[in-house]
């Protein structure tokens, strides 16, 4: 079967989607001038939730009763928002947005690999065996030779984004085996719940309780990352699945990077080594290698 066509208003909403999630890197960077990575996370959550909440109501669409399902609902917003998010958010305390977003974009090559070990119906091919070991690859590169040398709080912040990368990994193989059955909006819904429900004791035990009396530019970057770039782009995320495909939403990940360096670069003065953008072009590749179209087209006479 091959994966639906990118029409116009469907490339043009995968960019404006890659341009939001590649904003969510320079809006933490500017919240965390005065709020901590973990209560960044429950402010994004917490935000969210209202608006998704209305679209869910507005749909008609139920809220479920099944214990088994909220509890599914709480995995997934442990493993695909809380913990990622947190892990992020702390790394870019001691890295660049635009380096973070580079490491981030091993989620494809990882969950690709991930669903090839855990789900039958996504076998372990050899070009997703490549497309990994591409990603690492890239990783490598990223990091450079000091790593392996000497350990600091930069290197592990660059690990953390990686553990995130494999969260997510690990959120699609459960979503698709617990939640697959459920309407997108509400698992969106209930993602979020879940998360909720996981970071606002750790925040508050780890951080204290959060101040509200921040300044204008800070209250503005958090409701961009919990209205804009979680709310709205979960619900433009949906909207390209329907009319693109899982297979063209996979090119969001590689059009997430540029945006964030770029936005770094305008805004913050963030300037990326040499080697962070060589190791995102070998993480692309791994992409690619992994999505399969390109190589399908380079086989035909």
């Amino acid at each position: 079967m091959t994966s639906p066509t990118i029409t116009l208003p469907s490339a043009c909403m995968l960019l404006t989607l890659s341009a939001i999630w590649g904003g969510t890197f320079f809006f933490v960077e500017i919240a965390l001038f005065e709020v901590p990575p973990l209560t960044i996370t429950m402010h994004r959550v917490i935000w969210a939730l209202p608006m998704l909440a209305v679209v869910v109501r507005l749909q008609g669409i139920a809220l479920p009763r099944s214990p088994r399902l909220w509890g599914a609902y709480l995995v997934m917003g442990g493993l695909n928002n809380a913990l990622p998010f947190s892990l992020i958010f702390w790394a870019q305390t001691q890295i660049e947005g635009g380096l973070a977003s580079i490491l981030n974009g091993t989620t494809a090559v990882f969950g690709a690999v991930v669903a090839g070990i855990l789900l039958k119906d996504e076998p372990l091919t050899r070009r997703k065996i490549i497309g990994a070991l591409l990603g690492v690859l890239g990783v490598a590169v990223v990091m450079g030779p000091d790593a392996l040398r000497s350990f600091d709080l930069r290197n592990m912040a660059q690990l953390a984004v990686i553990c995130a990368a494999l969260c997510y990994a690990l959120a699609g193989v459960w979503g698709k085996r617990h939640l697959s059955t459920q309407p997108p909006q509400m698992n969106a819904l209930g993602m979020l719940m879940g998360s909720t429900v996981w970071i606002i004791p750790v925040a508050i035990w780890v951080e204290g309780v959060p101040s509200l009396t921040l300044g204008g530019t800070t209250w503005a970057a958090l409701l961009a990352l919990a209205v804009v770039a979680t709310s709205a782009a979960y619900m433009l995320y949906f909207a390209i699945l329907r009319r693109a495909g899982a297979a063209n939403l996979m090119l969001v990940t590689l059009m997430i990077p540029p945006f964030a360096i770029a936005l770094g670069a305008a805004f913050l003065n963030e300037a990326l080594s040499a080697q962070a953008i060589v190791g995102f072009g070998v993480i692309a590749l791994g992409i690619l290698v992994t999505d399969g179209r390109i190589l399908n087209m380079l086989r035909r006479p």
